[in-house]
C-alpha cells in the first residue's frame, strides 16, 4: 500500500508563492510518475503537473508558466510551487501517484486559500 500526505500552509496571500510538499511512503518516487491535482470550489479535478521517475517534469499548459515540481529523493518527497497566486487558485490540492489520467493512490488533500 502506498500512502501520500500533503503538507504546507493553508493560507497564502495574493501574488505570493504557494508551496506544498508530498511525502510518500510504501513506494519510491524514483519509480513511475507523481502528480499534483487540484479541485477548486464548484469545479472538477484539474491536473497540474507530474514528475517522472527520471526527474523530468510536465505541466498543464494553462499553468506551466507558474508551476514548478521538484523532488527530494532522500526523503521520498516531491513538492509543488505555484507562483503569483490569485483567489482563483483557492482549491483543495492533492498529490497522487501516476502520470496524466490514472492515479491509483491519492493523498487526503489539503485546503489552500488565497486571501489577503
Amino acid at each position: 500500500q502506498v500512502w501520500l500526505q500533503e503538507s504546507g500552509p493553508g493560507l497564502v496571500k495574493p501574488s505570493q508563492t504557494l508551496s506544498l510538499t508530498c511525502t510518500v511512503s510504501g513506494g519510491s518516487i524514483r519509480t513511475s510518475g507523481w502528480s499534483w491535482i487540484r479541485q477548486s470550489p464548484g469545479k472538477g479535478l484539474e491536473w497540474m503537473g507530474v514528475m517522472g521517475d527520471d526527474g523530468s517534469t510536465y505541466y498543464s499548459p494553462s499553468l506551466e508558466s507558474r508551476t514548478s515540481i521538484s523532488r527530494d529523493t532522500s526523503n521520498n518527497q516531491f513538492s509543488l510551487q505555484l507562483t503569483s497566486v490569485t483567489p482563483e487558485d483557492t482549491a483543495v490540492y492533492y498529490c497522487a501517484s501516476g502520470w496524466y489520467e490514472r492515479h491509483d493512490y491519492w493523498g487526503q488533500g489539503t485546503q489552500v486559500t488565497v486571501s489577503s
